[in-house]
């Protein structure tokens, strides 16, 4: 079910200063442009996010970079699109994938309105309305500054309608980058020198109530990996001690990292307050993202981990992030498992390191893809208002 408009901040009075009008078709890819807002931010301060979306999308309550929320866009009439555009005056649009509305963009041509059209699937384009008729379907794309699709497809149906050549580009898909957290690498080099080669696996972000059920994965996989090593982090340190209590009449052995303790030997758990998630992703080459291992909970996104080399593990509670898990599955760099005995056959099954290499190396890959992409979209935004700034000024 989408949620509404008071979701994210709402402002009726159109800010002063430069502002960024994205609108997204799906809840990825409204992550996704707000991660870019975030970014621009850094670079143009004084930059205005404003962010449109279509219905039945998933809009998360918390995501940073996006200023302003104006909700779902206006019927697609002359009067409508007129009052939109001129009440919100944006310097630049982005639009991802399809949803287009002719009447918007012609108005967005006729005002000299830029433009880029990204993401756009073959699914997405519009249909033409009429075998008889001259296609018009070029004219709606004529005010993109340049239309950029992961899709080869695409661009073969685009140049076929008219669009140049040199306005459709191939490019990775428009997805949600990271920054992953750091660590302290002399505690990293010594965790690695103690455990040796012993298994290690880690269940981040656990919740009190899912505590049960990867314990009772952790004793079935010691039964085949004798000195497998899970390092448990809480969904948040106001949990330690539950955990730290759970732990003592679970009858596993446990270090406790953040009381100072050093795991050895006879160590099956190390428990971690979760603050050193960085150190913990680097050291785990398998990971359970917690707070998803019942349905219905909204998870936590798995980017950091799929960055830093970690095969993703997760329950089927990942509603707020349910894009991005399923496009790491469709690579083969994350699995669903729905029960203790699942989990811990995943957990023996990737114990071979070439078995968690795989599945690492491909979340890896499409975590950069989605970087790459930001990138390229940055440097365009950035030159595109340059230019508009250096238009107004000569002008």
């Amino acid at each position: 079910m989408a949620q509404s408009d008071a979701s994210l901040p709402d402002q009726t009075r159109r800010p002063d200063g430069e502002l960024l009008w994205m609108h997204a078709t799906s809840t990825e890819r409204f992550l996704a442009l707000c991660d870019l807002g975030s970014r621009l931010k850094t670079t143009r301060p004084d930059l205005i996010a404003l962010v449109t979306w279509e219905p039945n999308i998933v809009i998360p309550q918390d995501t940073e970079g996006c200023d302003v929320a104006a909700g779902l866009l206006p019927l697609d009439t002359v009067s409508e699109v007129r009052a939109f555009l001129d009440h919100w005056r944006p310097d630049f649009c982005i639009w991802s994938g399809g949803q287009l509305r002719r009447t918007l963009l012609r108005r967005m041509r006729e005002q000299g309105l830029d433009a880029l059209l990204v993401d756009i699937a073959e699914d997405e384009l519009p249909s033409r309305t009429s075998r008889w008729l001259p296609d018009q379907r070029k004219r709606m794309f004529d005010g993109f500054s340049a239309i950029l699709t992961p899709d080869p497809a695409v661009r073969t149906q685009l140049l076929r309608t008219g669009v140049p050549p040199q306005k459709v580009q191939l490019s990775g898909r428009l997805r949600i980058s990271t920054t992953p957290p750091g660590c302290n690498d002399e505690d990293l080099e010594d965790l690695q020198t103690t455990l040796g080669s012993r298994p290690v696996w880690l269940a981040a972000h656990v919740r009190p109530d899912e505590l049960p059920m990867v314990l009772e994965a952790q004793r079935i996989a010691l039964r085949l990996l004798h000195r497998l090593i899970l390092v448990l982090a809480p969904d948040g340190p106001a949990n330690i001690e539950i955990f730290r209590s759970a732990l003592r009449d679970s009858g596993l052995q446990f270090a406790d990292w953040d009381a100072g303790d050093e795991p050895d030997d006879y160590t099956q758990i190390l428990l971690t307050d979760g603050g050193e998630l960085g150190l913990w992703y680097r050291l785990a080459p398998v990971c359970l993202m917690g707070g998803s291992l019942l349905r219905g909970r909204e998870g936590h996104s798995p980017l950091d981990a799929a960055a830093l080399g970690s095969a993703i593990l997760h329950g089927p509670g990942t509603v707020r992030h349910q894009e991005i898990y399923s496009q790491l599955a469709e690579v083969g760099a994350a699995e669903c498992v729905y029960t203790a005995q699942e989990l811990a056959e995943m957990v023996i099954h990737l114990s071979a390191p070439d078995m968690a290499a795989e599945m690492a190396l491909a979340g890896w890959e499409a975590v950069t893809e989605g970087a790459a992409m930001t990138d390229e979209l940055i440097d365009r935004v950035q030159d595109l208002l340059d230019a508009r700034e250096a238009r107004h000024a000569t002008s």
